[in-house]
C-alpha cells in the first residue's frame, strides 16, 4: 500500500471528513461539510486546503519541512509521501486545515479560491534523492 493510500484510508475514516473527487478533475478527495479539504493526485502527492492565516502562521515550519511545497498565492499546501513521517504530517495539517476552515466563520467557501485551484500541475516535486540526499 503507497503513502498516499495508507493516508486516504486512515483519513476517509474520519467523522468529519467524506470522500468525493476532486474539484481540480485529478484524483480523489476528502472534503468536510464546507469545503474540500485533501485531494490525492498520485501515489505520492497530496494537495491540502488551508486557510491564509493558518499557512502563515506555520510558514516557517514549512520550509523546515522536505515533504511541503507552496506555490505563493495558494492556500494549497502541496505534501510529498515518501515515508511514515509524511503520512503522520500529513495526519496533523489535516487536523490544523478542519479546526482553521471551521474557525473562519462566514459561508462556506469564504477567504480561500475555489476549490478547483489547488496546486496540482503547479508544482514540481523531485525524487529527494535528486536533491543529493540518497
Amino acid at each position: 500500500m503507497t503513502p498516499a493510500q495508507r493516508a486516504m484510508n486512515q483519513l476517509a475514516a474520519w467523522p468529519d471528513l467524506t470522500p468525493c473527487e476532486a474539484g481540480c478533475g485529478t484524483g480523489r478527495a476528502l472534503r468536510s461539510a464546507r469545503d474540500e479539504i485533501v485531494h490525492f493526485h498520485s501515489e505520492r502527492d497530496v494537495d491540502l486546503h488551508l486557510t491564509a492565516r493558518a499557512i502563515q502562521r506555520l510558514h516557517y515550519d514549512f520550509a523546515e519541512s522536505t515533504a511541503i511545497r507552496l506555490v505563493p498565492g495558494s492556500r494549497w499546501v502541496t505534501v510529498h509521501l515518501d515515508c511514515d513521517a509524511d503520512v503522520d504530517l500529513l495526519l496533523s495539517l489535516v487536523s490544523v486545515a478542519l479546526k482553521a476552515h471551521a474557525h473562519q466563520g462566514g459561508p462556506p467557501h469564504a477567504d480561500r479560491l475555489p476549490a478547483a485551484v489547488c496546486n496540482f500541475h503547479r508544482v514540481t516535486v523531485l525524487p529527494r534523492d535528486e536533491h543529493g540526499e540518497g
